[in-house]
């Protein structure tokens, strides 16, 4: 009797849900679960959706494939210094499409904005909220790129008004 012969993608597919789970159960092993810690449990479930989800293009440490897969590094924490930005990133199509619901994927972009962007995020950042996200995430840009070439130039229009105020006050 001869065996049916898989095909390839099923293989692959196999191999890859079977990487993923043994990753989580790394994963839950790192994090040890005392039940008072929230927080951590949050970070590790918010690192692991990025792993997941995001590191395949992202990479992961969020540096991106310059120039079709931007950093997510220093650049994204400027860009919620506003409401327009804060809606933007939940609006990006394949953040707007992601499998994960409105909380998780806040979750996500709370840690995103932490973890790779802590030096540039706007003094008083309030992290976004799952309504927020979805709210934003269910108006999926047209055209990503620019949307943020008016929201960065935007703000940067604005820092410039702030700094000649503060010369002119001095």
């Amino acid at each position: 009797m001869t065996r049916a012969r898989r095909s390839p993608n099923l293989r692959t597919m196999f191999r890859a849900t079977l990487g993923t789970v043994a990753f989580a159960c790394a994963v839950s092993r790192a994090e040890p679960n005392t039940g008072d810690d929230d927080g951590s449990r949050a970070n590790a479930a918010a690192r692991f959706d990025y792993l997941l989800h995001c590191s395949g293009c992202h990479r992961p440490d969020g540096t991106g494939s310059a120039p079709d897969v931007p950093s997510l590094r220093g650049a994204v924490g400027s860009l919620v210094s506003t409401p327009k930005g804060r809606e933007y990133i939940a609006r990006v199509p394949e953040v707007a499409q992601s499998p994960l619901d409105d909380e998780d994927l806040a979750r996500l972009l709370n840690w995103i904005l932490q973890e790779f962007n802590a030096e540039t995020l706007p003094q008083g950042f309030r992290p976004l909220e799952g309504a927020e996200v979805g709210t934003a995430r269910a108006r999926i840009l047209a055209d990503p790129i620019r949307a943020r070439r008016t929201i960065v130039g935007a703000y940067r229009e604005e820092k410039s008004r702030d700094r000649t105020r503060a010369d002119q006050r001095q």
